[in-house]
């Protein structure tokens, strides 16, 4: 492969020799020391190879003595490039524009590379940068990274620390997420446990304070189950944290309707494409008209961003909107697609209400009402039901 990308700067020529002794012009060759390959005989006195340029020049000297014909097929390479174009200057001005221009983009910011954020987005980053002058087209030799340092983290209070280093048209941006300290529990703090919600009680384990219930107890909802102000034994009355766990089990009756009829899509198979351009900021449509016709299509957006290579970003961006058309359609929904629907609904809200437990027992009835199937999820759980309240001081 490097042979070859060297012959192509070099330049080569696939030349045909005819003669009634051929193997004379190969022996010429190997005497002289030219080299040739992709040899290849079209018959008993003519051939066709490949050699460089400067040996093609040498060879059709040698040959002279010969009583042989040299016929040059192609040329290839970059000397037969340049020399064809040698007097296009529009052209030649046009790469040195296109050079200087190139030089030019290259102090400034066209591309960002974000890594180290998980529960901050790009987008939110990048418009915090933004808001204080760091944005597509910046002069990258204005960036203070310890003055944007200040600010970034004042406006994410998220982030813990960020770092932007500008190499040549692309900003690294570094960042680590803040991680915040437990909440400070004082243990000081007197209080007293309730309950939850509704519950039959199975086990109760007091930590501090003095329980107030028995396991198989039904209590309802903030009812005292740990008390934190209890009789001392020497008189008086002692003030306690009162907190500890409690279990119990629960019920849930959950209900959810799901229409049998619905709107539905189908596609007409009319495709539009529009193409568009952005140089930085700015964007070209490519095409006539901006407005979308109708609103029954879904709108599929490309963005393609042009770099060269070695992965260096252009401030050019091809835009590629896709409109694929539909109509709406009425369409009958089955019980069992509706129930399915229904049950995936229901199971992620009773998971929703079971902060620390689990579902012991669950049943799923449905009926038909008018248009529409109502379903009820009936659910026994087992949970923690204990709510630590504090008292006031």
């Amino acid at each position: 492969m490097m042979k070859q990308v060297v012959n192509l700067m070099k330049g080569q020529v696939t030349g045909r020799v005819e003669s009634g002794f051929p193997e004379r012009v190969l022996n010429l060759c190997a005497e002289y020391g030219i080299f040739f390959w992709e040899l290849q005989w079209e018959s008993p006195v003519a051939f066709t190879f490949t050699l460089t340029r400067r040996d093609w020049k040498r060879l059709r000297a040698l040959s002279k003595r010969l009583d042989c014909d040299l016929t040059a097929v192609s040329w290839q390479g970059a000397p037969f490039f340049l020399g064809r174009i040698r007097r296009r200057y529009v052209l030649w001005i046009g790469l040195g524009l296109g050079a200087l221009l190139l030089a030019g983009c290259s102090f400034f910011i066209w591309d960002f590379e974000i890594e180290g954020n998980e529960t901050v987005s790009q987008q939110e980053i990048l418009r915090a940068l933004e808001k204080y002058g760091v944005g597509f087209g910046t002069y990258g030799y204005a960036v203070d990274s310890f003055e944007l340092r200040n600010h970034i983290l004042l406006e994410i209070p998220e982030l813990s620390y960020i770092a932007v280093n500008v190499r040549g048209c692309r900003a690294y941006v570094q960042v680590r997420e803040r991680v915040y300290a437990p909440e400070i529990v004082s243990q000081r703090q007197t209080g007293n446990t309730v309950a939850a919600k509704d519950a039959l009680i199975t086990a109760i384990q007091p930590w501090d304070g003095e329980r107030q219930v028995l396991p198989g107890t039904m209590v309802q909802e903030g009812q005292l189950l740990i008390a934190g102000v209890v009789q001392s034994d020497y008189g008086g009355v002692r003030y306690l944290r009162g907190t500890g766990r409690v279990y119990g089990r629960t019920w849930y009756a959950l209900q959810c309707q799901v229409p049998l009829t619905v709107q539905k899509k189908v596609y007409t198979g009319e495709e539009q494409v529009r193409r568009s351009l952005l140089l930085g900021k700015n964007r070209i449509n490519l095409y006539f008209s901006s407005s979308i016709p109708g609103d029954t299509c879904d709108k599929i957006v490309t963005w393609d961003k042009w770099r060269l290579p070695g992965n260096v970003a252009l401030p050019v961006t091809a835009v590629t909107e896709t409109l694929r058309f539909y109509t709406l359609e009425e369409a009958r929904r089955s019980p069992e697609e509706a129930l399915g629907l229904a049950e995936a609904v229901l199971t992620e809200r009773l998971a929703g209400y079971l902060s620390e437990g689990q579902v012991l027992s669950r049943e799923l009835t449905s009926q038909v009402v008018g248009d529409t199937l109502l379903v009820t999820l009936s659910a026994e759980c087992q949970e923690q039901v204990g709510r630590f309240i504090e008292l006031p001081e």
